[in-house]
């Protein structure tokens, strides 16, 4: 048995609670730090090899573990650009040179260019809707932007595509005037009409008149899914359409075009109800120069009342009102007239061990040999948790618990100093046996 020895050991015992203070130190100091995860000391022993009647006394050594995947509590803000990831997730966010990282810490705020920034300067990171909506890159950063919120001016978006859908009554009697589409008067009363509005390249709305109309039912009705009934879709301008009488028949013929009819086509179901063809319609518009792929495969033909509607996309002249962030992470541009725009959409990565990624300075996290490889997904997709928009994650760390553990480490750090203090006093016995 070595006095030294037992002195050294009282030295790292020392040392070991001085870092076990330095952690509860840490967390009390970042008790209101928006997504901060308490850290920790574990203690394991350093034993030496004794005989049976000599016992050398070790040691002892402290790892630092961090609580990453512990949720912490989510509190609501009056910002929706403070975001909360409840779940699993972080947000990715770019520092100040450039470099990619993780991070919880979701309290957010708009910077002098519009950009999306935390409380310690790290921009969020999105995929941009510019060329349509995004796919994620599922092992890397690759095509993440900083998300920009600063949407100034008027914005106005040329509808291009659209869907309707509906249902035509199977009961409709088959026409027997003239058809919509010859455009002329009298028309059928066979028909049913519905309208739909569009956008043009600068704004204007555009109201279209879609007519069906039932030209053909096979008799009888057939059992092996081949076509019972025939109808015609046809579609005109409002704008054209005849403004005295009691009929908008006949639509204006609009240079340079030929006919008044923007768009057509024929729709045949089964005996079922089921549409077999005609699933799709192109408006060509003389006036707009513009071209609408419309999608009509929703309609059914069954025994119930005409019913139908109609989705374009484009939006109208309009100024931003606000930007809104939904859970899964679509950052949308709210419009004065109730319109909206996606034009990020906020992924979230992950490692296999969030709690042994490298802590770095910001409360920001990056992946290492001991975390596995990051991992990227949208939220609510694949195990990822979901963003709350309007709140802010708080750091998980117990109060009371941190100031229990100051205090057991305070006693711990007082015995081994009174174990040191012995040694030494035991040291001073022996030099006084030579004098």
């Amino acid at each position: 048995m070595s006095i030294f020895g037992s002195m050294k050991t009282a030295v790292s015992g020392m040392n070991a609670q001085a870092n076990r203070l330095s952690t509860v130190a840490d967390n009390i100091a970042n008790v209101n730090t928006s997504g901060y995860k308490s850290v920790s000391t574990a203690f394991s022993s350093l034993v030496l090899p004794s005989s049976s009647g000599n016992y050398n006394s070790g040691g002892v050594q402290t790892t630092v573990r961090q609580a990453v995947s512990a949720q912490g509590d989510i509190s609501y803000t009056t910002s929706s650009y403070d975001l909360a990831i409840s779940g699993d997730g972080f947000f990715i966010v770019q520092s100040p040179d450039g470099v990619p990282v993780l991070t919880r810490a979701g309290d957010f705020t708009k910077d002098d260019e519009g950009n999306l920034v935390n409380s310690a300067g790290f921009k969020l990171m999105g995929y941009s809707y510019d060329s349509g909506a995004p796919a994620v890159v599922v092992n890397g950063f690759s095509g993440l932007v900083p998300i920009n919120v600063a949407q100034q001016g008027l914005t106005a978006i040329a509808s291009t595509t659209g869907t309707f859908s509906g249902n035509l009554n199977s009961n409709a009697a088959v026409a027997t005037g003239n058809l919509p589409s010859d455009n002329v008067t009298p028309m059928t009363t066979d028909t049913k009409q519905i309208s739909m509005v569009g956008y043009d390249k600068l704004g204007n709305t555009v109201q279209y008149d879609f007519y069906f109309t039932k030209t053909a039912v096979t008799s009888p009705t057939p059992t092996d899914g081949s076509v019972a009934s025939t109808w015609e879709v046809t579609v005109f301008r409002h704008a054209d359409a005849a403004t005295g009488g009691t009929t908008s028949f006949p639509y204006t013929v609009v240079a340079p075009a030929t006919t008044a009819v923007v768009g057509s086509g024929t729709m045949e179901f089964d005996s079922s109800g089921k549409l077999l063809s005609g699933d799709s319609l192109t408006i060509d518009d003389p006036v707009t120069t513009g071209s609408i792929q419309m999608d009509l495969s929703g309609f059914t033909q069954l025994a119930s009342e005409f019913a139908g509607k109609g989705t374009p996309n484009g939006q109208a002249a309009s100024p931003v009102d606000s930007v809104t962030i939904d859970k899964d992470g679509t950052v949308y541009a709210k419009y004065a007239d109730g319109t909206s725009k996606a034009l990020y959409r906020v992924p979230l990565a992950t490692v296999a061990s969030p709690d042994n990624m490298t802590l770095m300075s910001g409360n920001v996290y990056s992946a290492n040999g001991s975390s596995g490889v990051t991992v990227t997904g949208f939220p609510q997709t694949n195990g990822f948790g979901s963003i709350q928009s309007g709140a802010i994650e708080s750091s998980n760390v117990d109060l009371a618990g941190e100031l229990t553990e100051m205090i057991e480490a305070q006693r711990s750090y007082t015995a081994n100093s009174k174990v040191f203090q012995t040694g030494s006093d035991i040291m001073d016995v022996l030099v006084n046996l030579k004098r």
